[in-house]
């Protein structure tokens, strides 16, 4: 298999004998969505009740409504990630691709991190901080390549 099209087929990674083995792309939001259960199930074994304060009152933040948001923003991540390697500029180089898809994912995960400033306690808003992280560094890295 040759390099572009293991770049472009999904998310490459190098074996120890040299290999690569590509993880595909539609995984991507099942993984996100997984690290967030990981995240607000730890937290939650700690004693941490993720509580978001909003106008209609509290919101109790559930695995389900990690599960559900982790996979609507990983889809969504994966059409951002494909119209910019649709009108991406093809002299820009694979580099200029990159940097372009990690601003957008550090400008995005910056503006969601406003979201967790209106929990119910620190504790919570430390957790849900940690979940907005968690499932933007799944999404940014595992659509990079």
């Amino acid at each position: 298999m040759d390099a572009y099209r293991t770049a472009t087929s999904g998310v490459a990674e190098r074996t120890g004998q040299g290999r690569t083995r590509t993880v595909p792309r539609w995984s991507v939001p099942l993984l996100a969505a997984a690290a967030g259960v990981v995240v607000w199930g730890a937290g939650t074994a700690l004693g941490v009740e993720a509580v978001a304060q909003g106008a209609a009152g509290d919101m109790r933040i559930g695995a389900v409504t990690v599960i559900l948001t982790a996979l609507l923003v990983g889809l969504a991540g994966w059409g951002v990630r494909a119209v910019l390697r649709r009108f991406g500029t093809p002299r820009a180089g694979r580099t200029a691709g990159e940097r372009t898809w990690m601003v957008a994912c550090a400008v995005v995960l910056l503006a969601s991190l406003l979201g967790p400033l209106g929990a119910a306690s620190v504790s919570a808003t430390v957790l849900l901080a940690a979940l907005h992280v968690t499932v933007g560094a799944v999404v940014a890295l595992g659509l990079r390549h």
